[in-house]
């Protein structure tokens, strides 16, 4: 007796995004970008405070970009990586979260025109690296957008 292969059953949540390819890198960098948006306004010395309100009913104000990316709630997993980046930032160095989020946010919005133009990511991902004397934190986001690609 052959035996057959079963075809793999997925279980998504409803609304879960299925997009794959060029679409979700689009996604994930859209992600970002909104998540830079959020806290793009907090930063330097005339920087704004952000009200905040959850679920609870508890309300939090602040212009601390730690602060606020600890409070946002996110589901997007490319948005997700960048929080646990600004959290890893705060934790190691105990400043300069804003500016990496907001650093990510800038060269991934960026390479969007390039990804919507059929540049392949890995080839943008490499010219990151060759001119990573910035910050070796968006080396790491570079690497773990590599685990987002579709």
């Amino acid at each position: 007796m052959s035996s057959m292969m079963q075809p793999q059953i997925i279980l998504l949540k409803e609304g879960t995004d299925t997009s794959q390819g060029k679409a979700q890198l689009l996604s994930n960098i859209n992600a970002v970008t909104a998540v830079g948006d959020v806290v793009r306004t907090t930063l330097g010395p005339r920087g704004m405070d952000k009200l905040i309100h959850d679920d609870k009913g508890s309300v939090t104000i602040s212009n601390d970009g730690a602060t606020i990316m600890k409070l946002l709630d996110i589901v997007h997993p490319a948005a997700k990586i960048l929080v646990d980046i600004a959290k890893s930032q705060d934790s190691e160095v105990g400043d300069g979260t804003t500016t990496v989020v907001l650093l990510a946010a800038e060269f991934l919005k960026e390479a969007k025109p390039f990804v919507e133009d059929g540049v392949h990511s890995q080839n943008l991902i490499r010219s990151y690296r060759t001119a990573s004397t910035l910050v070796c934190v968006l080396l790491t986001f570079c690497n773990y957008w590599i685990l987002l690609l579709p």
